[in-house]
């Protein structure tokens, strides 16, 4: 399962990049707004950064002003993903911008039926909301389950990006599902390293290496 950094913050990106563990980078609106940079300049520098895909969005809402900015996105890097939102006009747009060559990250997906559309119109990446669901009491799992499913049985080359995860076990669940990716904030993946039986080891292996005088160097 690739690994992507939801997060518009650089530090965080060359930290995680530096232990590859980054195979691409999303970004939205919210993330832009947050890292308090123009989007254009840092969507540049992150493409710089990394070798895959990074997702940048729209924000129109109607297909030719969509179109439009999805075009100018793409120019920005050869390894630009451009994200587009889960309406007709979305989908109208990822059609135009497939068949030009551009990669699209379709977003804020809810159903199988808004996966297979999307599917259909040519998306590069789907991004099912897995978090989103769970706060309705609804298994955002069940659903990326599903669309595997549904992918597999036509076999659609369209990837499933888990999206909207917020914790390590989203992660072991999205994998063991067979997600293509799944795209988490920072502290997620760095997360998923904790386990109190590695540090009760550690402590005991150092503890006996200072007691014998053990030195590598």
């Amino acid at each position: 399962m690739k690994f992507f950094v939801d997060t518009a913050d650089i530090d965080a990106i060359a930290e995680l990049n530096d232990t590859g563990m980054v195979d691409g980078v999303t970004t939205n609106p919210s993330l832009i707004a947050k890292s308090g940079r123009d989007i254009l300049e840092v969507t540049k520098e992150i493409c710089d950064l990394v070798d895959g895909p990074v997702s940048a969005e729209v924000v129109a809402v109607d297909h030719e002003e969509m179109l439009a900015e999805g075009r100018h996105l793409a120019k920005i890097a050869d390894n630009i993903c451009v994200k587009v939102p889960l309406t007709w006009a979305g989908l109208k747009t990822c059609k135009a911008l497939s068949d030009e060559g551009t990669k699209v990250n379709v977003t804020l997906c809810f159903s199988v039926n808004q996966a297979l559309l999307a599917a259909k119109a040519g998306a590069t990446f789907i991004s099912p909301f897995i978090g989103r669901l769970d706060d309705l009491n609804l298994d955002g799992m069940e659903l990326i389950q599903d669309i595997r499913t549904m992918y597999d049985n036509y076999g659609f080359e369209t990837e499933i990006l888990a999206a909207s995860i917020r914790s390590a076990n989203h992660m072991k669940e999205a994998a063991l599902i067979g997600a293509d990716v799944a795209t988490a904030p920072p502290g997620v993946i760095k997360g998923m390293i904790n386990h109190v039986l590695t540090d009760k080891g550690l402590d005991g292996f150092l503890a006996d290496a200072k007691k014998a005088g053990i030195k590598i160097l």
